[in-house]
């Protein structure tokens, strides 16, 4: 006798499954110990891009596994002919669909992907930013040039897109120079509202950069600025939402004190506490990511699981994920991926509910390739945690 799953509620039949699992237990020891599956996605000098930067990556209600970054076509600036590039995955990342081109405006800069799936209508929102391919950061920031904030969708799990729609009024206050969202994917809290985490300049000085976030209370038919993280030298940031309800929001900081910052929202993102330094999460001053895995009570799972991923040292090397059963207060878990160069990296959860992370990595250098990592919360734990209520 087969059993007929609708599409749709395949991911959680597939969780519910798993977690009444009867696989012996030899079974569960063998997966424990697997090495995380890697595969390079996007690698430098193919497809007539020089580098491949800047990776995000969003799972999709009908098991797509969508892997978005900045093919950079001239050399490996942030600033120059950049375009906006996708691959995607329909076996949960271990073979890949041809790159496509989603944004390409000529000799200027497109970049800096945010994606985030509405789970109540399926549609994938990118949000992204423009600016002149001749004026990179440093300029912008002193107050040349223009830095304009876009959205688009897909409808059918990112085989096709919309024309890009220009939101800079609605997210961007006149007197901000620089503007990056993401780069890494955004949330959608419990009430349906979708989250981006963003950053902004005022000038030049480190102490007048801010991480800030944008949001959508109606599907993504409009975007609407939220509140700005105070105290400077921040500002790349990535959001996840706490089982209370607020938000914990991950920056990037210019203390140089190698330390990741965070702030928390009581309020859906509309005001953010002062900025803590993180004494666990090392890092080199750059970007990570964080991502729920799992929440006590959610599709009878009996912990709270958060990921956090970054290069976990003083320069940009050593990938790895972190884990927290306490809501991000601690990472009594850590796991190194990639133990040379690294740097930029974001993270999903499979339909499988495998761990997937799409980072930057190389040998000699951090900018090699942009490669997809799937990994178990077994391997992560060295066996001692697994999902199973």
């Amino acid at each position: 006798m087969s059993i007929h799953v609708p599409w749709k509620f395949f991911p959680l039949f597939f969780i519910l499954a798993f977690l009444v699992s009867d696989a012996p237990a030899s079974q569960s020891a063998d997966r424990s110990v697997a090495e995380p599956y890697q595969i390079d996605v996007f690698k430098a000098g193919e497809e007539g891009y020089h580098t491949y930067r800047i990776p995000a990556v969003a799972a999709t209600l009908r098991n797509t596994i969508l892997a978005f970054c900045e093919g950079r076509k001239e050399s490996r600036s942030d600033s120059g002919d950049i375009d906006l590039v996708l691959r995607r995955s329909f076996d949960n990342g271990k073979t890949w669909e041809p790159m496509q081109v989603i944004v390409d405006d000529a000799g200027n800069t497109c970049g800096n992907p945010a994606p985030v799936v509405d789970r109540t209508t399926g549609v994938i929102w990118l949000l992204m930013t423009t600016n002149d391919g001749e004026i990179g950061e440093g300029r912008i920031n002193q107050g040349e040039g223009y830095r304009d904030v876009w959205v688009l969708k897909s409808e059918d799990d990112g085989k096709t897109w919309s024309k890009p729609v220009d939101i800079t009024k609605s997210v961007k206050k006149p007197e901000w120079r620089w503007y990056a969202t993401g780069p890494c994917h955004g949330i959608q809290l419990e009430n349906g509202t979708l989250v981006i985490p963003c950053d902004h300049s005022l000038d030049e000085q480190s102490s007048n950069w801010f991480s800030h976030v944008i949001y959508s209370d109606d599907h993504g038919a409009s975007w609407k600025l939220g509140g700005t993280v105070p105290g400077g030298f921040t500002n790349e940031s990535t959001v996840v939402e706490l089982v209370d309800g607020s938000l914990y929001l991950n920056v990037r900081s210019y203390l140089r004190h190698n330390l990741r910052q965070y702030s928390i929202s009581k309020d859906q993102g509309k005001t953010w506490s002062s900025p803590q330094e993180d004494p666990t999460l090392i890092e080199p001053v750059c970007q990570a990511a964080v991502c729920r895995l799992t929440a006590k009570g959610k599709l009878e799972f009996q912990k709270n699981r958060i990921l956090f991923s970054n290069p976990a040292a003083k320069e940009r090397v050593n990938m790895t994920i972190r884990l927290s059963y306490d809501e991000g207060q601690s990472w009594p878990v850590a796991k190194t991926l990639h133990a040379g160069p690294a740097a930029y990296s974001d993270l999903t959860v499979a339909p499988d509910y495998s761990i997937g992370c799409l980072y930057e990595r190389g040998e000699k250098h951090a900018y090699e390739t942009i490669t997809f990592a799937k990994c178990s919360l077994e391997w992560l734990t060295d066996g001692n945690d697994r999902l199973a209520p």
